[in-house]
Order: structure tokens, then sequence, then C-alpha cells
């Protein structure tokens, strides 16, 4: 297939011009995945705050705590990264999706700023502080999905197209909140994991309808990746796929289910699970989508940059790259077990 695609552009294999946009693409890629399972827990737990009773919200964001400068990281990565490689589409991208983009930025501006100020303001005002960082999860949890839905549909903003996009920002909502709430499962005990258990049942059915719904529209609104996930050879990778996500949605189902009927015990299994129906989606969407960041209009070759300046670029990464994965898998590594919440220090009387 790649070498295909050389011939069809005139490149060879080995050629800088075909292969360096080939390798920020996987960049690319690899970030907004990392990005959208990394930061997921911690906007899904945010969302969940709003759900959760006032003595447990401080708790909730209090696990967040070791996450919260790591989690930034991605957002502003993944930008730095598009727009040093693919400048020719930034203006096109930008401008068809400059409000989506404008509520992630506040939606991510509010939940920075509301969660450094409730470690600072005085304790009467920390819970207006915990809403913001609510209310700012909300907003970049719909704003994703707002995203993801007007990428599938090409832009277009017609009646049928809009309430599709408000639907896919709903139920993006509802697979963060399924996210955070696995991750809670994991991390807590007590009244917070009952919650978590009540919360993961809620919202496994809207992430399933969410994964549905984009896979079908993108499938039937155009016809490449229809034609491209239909061709004979590939029936079986495609049943397989359903069938996989399948499982997945039924086990987390009957996990919590489990959970409820029997005891609340600590399970990775809905974290794990959840994990890798983010990961199936996503991979699919890249498997659609390629070798186009613009459906039908503007391949990666279209988009890069010149050669010298991608050199330029890939020169920065090579150095920074392992610099950021060494920070990320120390911080990351203590994501997962149960949390021990401190315990106050004993004073003789």
């Amino acid at each position: 297939m790649i070498d295909s695609l050389a011939v069809a552009l005139g490149l060879g294999a080995q050629d800088p011009a075909f292969w360096m946009p080939l390798v920020f693409m996987g960049l690319f890629f690899a970030i907004i995945v990392a990005g959208t399972v990394l930061d997921g827990f911690d906007v899904g737990v945010g969302c969940l705050a709003l759900f959760a009773p006032a003595e447990l919200r401080p708790r909730m964001l209090s696990l967040l705590s070791p996450w919260r400068d790591a989690n930034e990281f991605w957002l502003f990565l993944g930008l730095g990264l598009f727009v040093a490689a693919f400048p020719n589409a930034w203006g096109s991208v930008m401008g068809e999706l400059y409000l989506p983009l404008c509520v992630l930025a506040l939606g991510v501006l509010l939940r920075s700023v509301s969660f450094e100020m409730r470690l600072r303001a005085p304790q009467e005002l920390q819970s207006r502080w915990l809403l913001g960082f609510a209310f700012g999860s909300l907003l970049t949890a719909v704003a994703h999905g707002f995203l993801l839905a007007q990428v599938v549909v090409s832009y277009e903003t017609q009646s049928g197209y809009l309430w599709f996009s408000l639907f896919i920002g709903l139920c993006a909502v509802a697979a963060y909140c399924l996210l955070g709430a696995a991750w809670l499962i994991m991390r807590v005990a007590g009244e917070l994991r009952a919650r978590a258990v009540m919360w993961g049942r809620r919202a496994v059915r809207w992430s399933a309808a969410g994964a549905v719904g984009v896979s079908v529209v993108l499938a039937f609104a155009n016809a490449g990746v229809f034609l491209k996930w239909s061709d004979g050879p590939h029936w079986p990778v495609v049943v397989a796929l359903w069938g996989f996500l399948l499982i997945c949605f039924v086990s987390i189902e009957m996990c919590l289910q489990r959970m409820i009927n029997s005891s609340y015990r600590t399970t990775a299994l809905p974290f794990a699970m959840t994990l890798l129906i983010f990961l199936a989606v996503l991979g699919g969407l890249g498997y659609s989508f390629f070798p186009y960041l613009v459906l039908d209009d503007i391949t990666i070759w279209d988009a890069a940059a010149s050669v010298d300046s991608l050199r330029l670029v890939l020169s920065g990464t090579i150095i920074a790259l392992p610099v950021a994965l060494i920070f990320n898998i120390w911080v990351y590594w203590r994501m997962f077990g149960l949390s021990i919440p401190p315990t106050p220090p004993e004073f003789d009387g």
C-alpha cells in the first residue's frame, strides 16, 4: 500500500518528501490517542463532579492532582505539531471548526484556571472553583464530540448535520464519564466507588450509541470510506472490529451489573475495556481518513510543510520525544491501582 501511494504521488518510498509527512502523521495520531485516553479520565471525573454530592467532590479532584499538569501537555503538543508539520491545512481546518475549537479552548482554560484557583482560594470559595472545573470539563467533552462529528460529516452545517453533531457531543460526554467512572472504580472505595458504578451504567449505552453513530454516518456520508470498509477482503476485519466492540461494551455492562448485585470490589476490567473501545474507535477513524487530513480534499502531502521545515521539526522532535516519554511514563504509572487517602497526623493531648 505504501509503495502504491508513493507511485501515485510520483515519489519514491525513500524520498523524504514522501515518508516525512507519514512520520509526522503517525506522531500526530499518537498524540491524539494519548491525549484522548490519558486526559479522558481527567475530563470524565470533572464531568462527574457535577453529579456528585458536595462532600465527595473535593476527594474526586484530589485524585486528579498528580496528573493535571501532564494532561495539559497533550493539547499544546498536538496543536504545535499540527501547525509546524501541516501548515497548508491549518487555515482550512480553522475556517471550518473555529466555533467548536473556541469552545474547546474556553473549556480547557476554565478547567486549568479553576483547578489552580481552588488550591489557593479560601475554604468558603473552593466549592465555586470546583464547579468551574466541572463546567469546564463539560465544555471540553462537548467540544470534542462536536469536533469529531463535524469532521465526520465534512463540516456540513445544515439542520440534520447540526443535530447529529449535538448528539455526538452528548455521547462524547457519556464516553468520558464512562472512562472517568471506570477509573474511579479502580482507584477508590466506599460511597464514591458505589456512585461510580451507577454513573458508569448510565453512561455505557450512550457511549455505545455514539460509537455506532459516528461509524455509520461516516460510512454513509462518504462513498470512499464506505468502499474502503466494504471491499471484499475487508469484511472479516469489519466483522471482527464490530464483534470486539460489542464484547467490550457487554463486558463493561455485565461487570458493572455484577458489582451492584454482589459487591463493590476493586477491579480494573471496566477501565481496561473502556480504553480498548477508545483505541478501537480512534484506530478505525484513522484508517477511514488515511491518507487525508480533510476527507477528499487535502492529503497529508498536500498539507505538509517543505522538506527543510520538516527536517527542522523532526530534529526537535527526536530530542524532545524521549524526554516527554520518560516524563509521562514516570507520571502515569501511578494512575492504576487503589488510592489510599492520607490519614491525618495524630497529636498527643
